[in-house]
């Protein structure tokens, strides 16, 4: 993560664009090692202003390994440290002092029924596509949903549906006859 930030103020310092990689774990599972590893680093590259990152999400036991549960739980991750690095808007309206006043003096003491709250629930929370925000009592009574095992059923189905990164059949086509490509289409 320190190296990546580094390369990342090299280029500051240069004037130039530049990218290095991160996500990288060395980790061989996608487990909590993995996790920590995968956020720190794609988070520091994020704040310090990296142009490009490369291998953020699903290489393992340092690129030796690859898992495409990372792929599906880096798309979270990348997610929460996309909205890290874009912080915190402070202005008239995301401070709404006369929100402030109207809840807190005579008012239901929460903010949880005004419309900015709602609205902003929108656009500064990131919810999670495979994270449980679930309360335990939920989570119990749902049987203790796993991560791995629900990124696992997720990887399953998007590997039974149709490619939609398809090329049309006449382009494909001359892709494998010009890169004499053999693996079926």
């Amino acid at each position: 993560a320190l190296l990546t930030a580094g390369c990342a103020q090299m280029h500051h310092f240069y004037g130039l664009p530049g990218g290095a990689a991160a996500g990288i774990t060395d980790a061989k599972l996608p487990d909590m090692q993995a996790g920590w590893e995968m956020m720190c680093s794609n988070l520091m590259a994020g704040l310090s202003g990296l142009n490009m990152v490369y291998e953020a999400a699903g290489m393992h036991a340092s690129l030796l390994g690859f898992c495409h549960e990372s792929l599906i739980l880096g798309d979270d991750l990348i997610g929460q440290a996309m909205r890290c690095v874009r912080g915190i808007e402070v202005s008239g309206e995301t401070l709404a002092l006369d929100q402030i006043r109207e809840v807190c003096i005579g008012g239901p003491g929460h903010y949880l029924g005004t419309a900015q709250t709602l609205a902003r629930m929108e656009t500064d929370y990131v919810y999670p596509a495979m994270g449980n925000r679930m309360s335990p009592k939920e989570w119990d009574e749902n049987d203790k949903p796993d991560l791995i095992a629900n990124t696992i059923a997720r990887k399953n189905q998007i590997l039974i549906q149709p490619s939609a990164a398809r090329l049309d059949p006449v382009t494909d086509a001359e892709i494998r006859r010009r890169f004499n490509i053999h693996l079926p289409g």
